[in-house]
């Protein structure tokens, strides 16, 4: 289970004039995020305390010397671990936030950044004020120059563009195969002894293809096609309880566990700022 404090803070809300990008300020004193991914480019800066995280079977630390970049659909989990705090700005950049940018930079390419980890200091530096901009409002040219400013020279020291995490040949189809029966039949109760038998692997072999391909469990997975399912129905303005049924999960509590879980922030929280609902909530639970 996520741990949860009375004393989280979190604030979630999409920005009004770049589409396709969202941002998150957290302040956390326990929390634990479970293996999950985004559909999005994800830029992270921590402004006080920190947490360690685990991509590519690596443990590294998020601190205010540590700019942390993660691709789309790149799995991660993080802890507080010896922190008593951690307070931190991140940006959520779909493929039309990531369009809008390259266009600024006048690249055609989507990069691609082969590490984690980035300690800049002038990046992490560009990045929070970047955030707070697009937080306060403000000066339209401003926030345009720090956005253009602060992706540019990002792509530019640390992306490889076009290049990806390759996946052994042999290991291609099977997990095309096994994505395509969980994108088809999330919805449904699976088992792995059921998915196993759709690609031919004993479920132990399945386990370890997943593992090796993707850094998460069969089980791990299907979660991340469902909590993509639901956001996709949530964003449409689907009910919560009906959202949480339909992409699988068991009701809605279940489905809010695994969305704070992954991240951070509360399904109702999520809607909100989407749909436009509302401002932007403060605290978990709202």
């Amino acid at each position: 289970m996520a741990r949860t404090d009375p004393h989280n803070r979190v604030r979630y809300w999409r920005d009004t004039q770049v589409p396709g990008l969202a941002l998150l300020a957290a302040d956390f004193t326990r929390h634990d995020y479970a293996p999950h991914s985004h559909d999005a480019f994800v830029i992270a800066a921590t402004e006080a305390g920190g947490s360690e995280f685990n991509s590519r079977g690596r443990t590294e630390e998020a601190d205010r010397g540590r700019l942390l970049v993660f691709n789309p659909a790149e799995p991660h989990s993080g802890r507080m671990a010896r922190s008593l705090r951690w307070r931190y700005r991140s940006f959520y950049l779909d493929g039309r936030a990531v369009a809008t940018v390259a266009g600024s930079l006048g690249i055609a390419e989507t990069p691609y950044f082969t590490s984690n980890v980035f300690a800049d200091p002038d990046l992490i530096a560009a990045f929070l004020a970047l955030h707070r901009a697009l937080d306060e409002g403000g000066d339209p040219a401003r926030r345009d120059e720090l956005l253009v400013a602060g992706f540019g020279h990002l792509v530019r020291r640390h992306s490889a563009p076009g290049k990806s995490m390759p996946t052994a040949p042999r290991d291609r189809p099977l997990l095309r195969r096994a994505i395509g029966i969980m994108e088809a039949e999330h919805g449904a109760p699976l088992t792995l002894e059921t998915l196993g038998q759709g690609v031919g692997l004993t479920a132990f072999q399945l386990i370890g293809l997943f593992k090796r391909t993707t850094g998460m469990t069969p089980h791990g997975y299907l979660t991340q096609i469902r909590l993509q399912s639901a956001i996709r129905r949530l964003r449409a303005g689907d009910p919560i309880a009906e959202a949480a049924v339909a992409a699988g999960f068991y009701d809605q509590a279940a489905l809010t566990t695994h969305f704070k879980r992954a991240y951070g922030i509360t399904p109702r929280q999520f809607a909100r700022a989407e749909t436009g609902r509302t401002a932007a909530p403060r605290n978990f639970g709202q």
